[in-house]
């Protein structure tokens, strides 16, 4: 996520994202003060498997599901909320709208799935906020994947616990037909809190 690009408006550290892709041969996922389909088709172009978009999600939804129907697959919705609701502009602005809200615009423009981040957690090691995760997923019918929070291999114990209740939710017909598709890992690898390879082994053996 560039987070100086959602907070100017514009892609900030191009340079740096050019060399991952250079770099991995891991897909690529990107976010962060994209708001055209020029710059979407741009990062597509050079190698990002999927584009996010958070802000123009809020402002302008007709280019979400413009890109959805230009770059089938390709598009994911950001949705940073702070107390439930949601922010934008780099987190420097909140507004009043619920992040459920948010989701159910897009359910059926063709995006691939939400990225759901609880600001107040975000970098801080405090522990993902699997409540809110799990309120989430069954409110819309779309793919949530977590973001803020992980600590450590417990964080990952518990995506798969709240996956497997989702999934059991489907079936019961207690939620909408959502589910909670994975976590997104930060502090906690770069503090050597997770283990990336044994997190891998764990979500394959248990979710």
């Amino acid at each position: 996520m560039d987070l100086d690009g959602a907070f100017s408006g514009r892609p900030e550290n191009a340079a740096a994202v050019e060399d991952i892709l250079k770099a991995v041969s891991v897909p690529v996922q990107l976010g962060g003060g994209i708001r055209s389909l020029e710059t979407i088709d741009r990062w597509l172009q050079l190698g990002v498997s999927r584009v996010i978009l958070g802000t123009a999600a809020v402002k302008n939804p007709a280019l979400v599901k413009a890109a959805c129907q230009q770059f089938p697959g390709r598009i994911l919705v950001g949705i940073d909320a702070r107390n439930g609701f949601v922010a934008t502009e780099g987190w420097a602005e909140t507004s009043d709208l619920p992040a459920a809200d948010l989701a159910r615009r897009f359910e059926d423009v063709g995006v691939e799935a939400i990225i759901f981040t609880d600001i107040d957690r975000d970098g801080m090691m405090m522990g993902v906020n699997w409540q809110a995760v799990a309120d989430l997923a069954r409110a819309v019918r779309l793919p949530i994947i977590a973001s803020g929070g992980v600590r450590g291999m417990d964080d990952i114990m518990a995506l798969c616990a709240t996956a497997q209740a989702a999934a059991d939710g489907i079936k019961g017909g207690e939620m909408p037909g959502g589910k909670v598709d994975g976590v997104v890992i930060g502090r906690a690898l770069y503090d050597g809190a997770v283990d990336l390879r044994a997190a891998l082994q764990l979500v394959s053996a248990s979710c």
